[in-house]
Order: C-alpha cells, then sequence, then structure tokens
C-alpha cells in the first residue's frame, strides 16, 4: 500500500487495523512518511507508543523489525555479528579435509553465509513491499553511546562491515522510536526526530479505542471500565494504568461473563491493571468501591 496522502486518511488507515488515534498524533506520523523523518514518541508505559507501529506496518503491508533497547545494548548486537559457532566448524572441517587456499577459506568465512544481520542492517535491505518500518523500542533503557551510534545511522542509513564494506540501504525505512522517559534522551538525537508525546486518551476517545480492540465488551461495561481506570489514574500509585492494560482488564473481565462491575469483581481482577502489590493492595476493598462510586458519578455527568 502507498503511502497516505492527508492526514484524514491517516486516521482512516490506522483505524482500519484498530488503532484509534487522535489527528494531533495522525498529524505527526502524516509529516514523518511524506518528509521521511524519523518520529520520536515518548509517554508513559501502555498508551499505544510501540502499537502504531505494528498498526503502521499491517496497514501499509510493511515489514515490521524491531529493536527491543535494554542496558548494555551495543552497535554490534544491533547491527550484525558473526556466527563463530558455525565459523568454527567450518575450519575444522577445512582442517579435516586438508584444505590449504586458506585466502578462500578466509572470505568463505566472512561472506553472506556466516553473517547474523540484526535489526539495524536487516532494516536497509531491499524489500519488494517497500521500505520496512524500523521500530527502535524503548530507547530510554540504552545508554549515551548507543545514542551517539543512532545519530549517524539515522542520518547515513548506511552500517560499515569491515570484512564485506558499506552496506547502504536503498530506500530508508520509516523509523519510529519510542521512550518511556525513565531518563531523557540526548537532544541530538531528538532533533533528527519529529516528536510526539502520547498521553493518556481522554474519556471519549478510551472508549472509542476499547470498542475497537474489545467490540464483544457491551457499550455500558466498556464506559464503566475506562470510568474507572480514569479514576484510578488520578490516585496516588506507582504505575498508573496504561491503554493495554484497560484493554486487558476488559478481556479478562468478558472471559469472566461480567455484565457490570462491583467492589468484588475489582478486587478479584486488579492483577489485570496494576502490577505492584503496594498497588493492588492500596486499592482492594474498600477504595475499590470508592472509585467505582466516582466512576459512575463521572459517568452521569458525562
Amino acid at each position: 500500500m502507498t503511502i497516505p496522502n492527508s492526514i484524514d486518511e491517516v486516521q482512516s488507515t490506522l483505524a482500519s487495523t484498530g488503532y484509534v488515534c487522535g489527528r494531533a498524533l495522525a498529524t505527526v506520523v502524516f509529516l514523518s512518511l511524506k518528509l521521511g523523518r524519523p518520529l520520536f514518541l515518548e509517554g508513559e508505559a501502555g498508551v499505544g507508543k510501540t502499537e502504531i507501529a505494528k498498526a503502521l506496518a499491517k496497514s501499509l503491508n510493511r515489514r515490521l523489525i524491531r529493536l527491543q533497547c535494554y542496558e548494555g545494548l551495543d552497535a554490534s548486537s544491533a547491527v550484525y555479528e558473526w556466527n563463530f559457532p558455525a565459523q568454527m566448524i567450518a575450519i575444522r572441517t577445512a582442517e579435516a579435509a586438508g584444505g590449504s587456499d586458506r585466502a578462500a577459506l578466509q572470505t568463505e568465512l566472512f561472506g553472506p553465509d556466516y553473517l547474523i544481520e540484526r535489526p539495524l542492517l536487516q532494516a536497509m535491505r531491499p524489500d519488494e513491499n517497500g521500505a520496512p518500518i524500523l521500530l527502535i523500542d524503548e530507547l530510554d533503557r540504552t545508554d549515551e553511546p548507543f545514542e551517539a551510534f543512532l545519530l549517524e545511522a539515522l542520518s547515513d542509513f548506511q552500517v560499515t562491515i569491515p570484512e564485506i564494506g558499506t552496506i547502504e540501504a536503498p530506500e530508508p525505512p520509516i523509523v519510529i522510536l519510542t521512550s518511556n522517559r525513565t531518563r531523557e534522551v540526548h537532544d541530538a538525537l531528538k532533533r533528527r526526530c519529529l516528536y510526539h508525546w502520547v498521553d493518556y486518551p481522554k474519556f471519549g476517545r478510551e472508549v472509542e479505542i476499547l470498542n475497537a480492540r474489545a467490540p464483544e465488551v457491551s457499550e455500558t461495561l466498556s464506559r464503566e471500565i475506562v470510568a474507572f481506570v480514569q479514576s484510578l489514574r488520578t490516585e496516588d500509585i506507582f504505575k498508573k494504568p496504561g491503554v493495554a492494560e484497560t484493554i486487558d482488564w476488559a478481556k479478562c473481565l468478558l472471559a469472566l461473563d461480567v455484565v457490570d462491575l462491583s467492589p468484588e469483581v475489582i478486587s478479584d481482577t486488579l492483577g489485570a491493571i496494576l502490577k505492584y502489590q503496594d498497588d493492588i493492595a492500596k486499592i482492594g476493598g474498600g477504595e475499590a468501591g470508592r472509585l467505582l462510586d466516582e466512576a459512575r458519578k463521572s459517568l452521569e455527568a458525562v
């Protein structure tokens, strides 16, 4: 599929995959696609940053290549590695066979057959469906040296492998970077990108998202679920639930054949929306009932 030609088309294209987004996010996605600029998305965990890359790949019929970041990630792990066990087997085999052409063996050992391509190198390979979607997920988990490496990779879209040479992308990939903001990402990298903060959605938008991702849930229960989760986000808890948790919780309630919320049901299923025991202990019991009452009052005002 070709790149959308308007902001409205971006919204409808993403909606066809079940991803509901507002105009501000659709605008920055459109500009990223139109201008060929990387898109940097920041926000709390579970608000849909990663999902937008998946939705784009699905709607555009492009390959999704994901680089999951972690502490200690370096350039070699992100670009390529040599298959050392296979190389050692080839060397032993050549020695046993009495092979003497060392130059030919070296050329073979450092050729494509022994090259393990990691996400950044994979993203620079041609694809019949067009440039792939390169998702660099949770960049804030890495350290500054890797950020510095990315500056060069995102500006030139080429990598150099000493034994092979320089490999350049025939068409730059569509790059999406995400951060949960556990630390600040350097300004130099942000300046290479278009930026957008992905916030928790408002009530109406979150209901719309839930209807798209869990259509089997009744409208009444969907509204109760969203109202309760939004009330929960105002509490002083360690980790506020994201949209992903809202969807997970709705599916859990659906599996339990829940028709409407009650303090008992909420207490029994808090593990679907809260991931820390201190938070669960704080919200369980009477607090769940209070929040449910607040949620229902807010629904009356909508």
